[in-house]
């Protein structure tokens, strides 16, 4: 509540107003999410994916249009999360900077995206691919394990 509404117009009014909308400010944010989670949760949700499953391989398939592939991190993290991050910068040349923009509709940031892998996947042969714009990481299979055959055992007569 503003107190100059009210017609108190003093120093002390208003440093009062101030300390209370302080204190209200900081109990909301000891109960809030933090920033840095809300900026993963939008980089995370603005990054669209395809996962497809073939017989020898996952595929992960991330339209990144306007991004370098040297931009792009691809990693494998905990043994078994795929993590895909960047950043897509607005342009930084000295003509840039004079610029006017009328219309701003491409997503400008960091993107995030994190996969669990299954347990068949092989970490340790993961590749990716950018080309076009679209990022193509593929995941191979490990081979199933071989079925245990049955050992005999030879009876001995007493």
């Amino acid at each position: 509540m503003d107190v100059r509404l009210m017609g108190f117009d003093s120093p002390l009014f208003t440093t009062l107003n101030h300390i209370l909308d302080s204190a209200n400010e900081f109990e909301k944010s000891q109960s809030a999410p933090t920033r840095a989670y809300y900026q993963d949760a939008k980089a995370m949700a603005s990054t669209p994916a395809d996962v497809n499953e073939y017989a020898k391989s996952y595929v992960f398939v991330v339209d990144m249009p306007g991004i370098r592939s040297g931009e792009i991190k691809v990693q494998v993290e905990d043994g078994n999360v795929l993590t895909i991050t960047g950043e897509r910068k607005r342009g930084e040349s000295e003509e840039d900077k004079d610029v006017k923009y009328l219309r701003m509709e491409r997503r400008v940031g960091k993107f995030m995206r994190k996969f669990v892998l299954p347990e068949n996947a092989d970490t340790d042969s993961v590749t990716a691919v950018c080309q076009d714009g679209v990022l193509t990481v593929t995941v191979p299979k490990l081979p199933p394990p071989e079925p245990k055959k049955p050992k005999a055992i030879q009876v001995k007569i007493a």
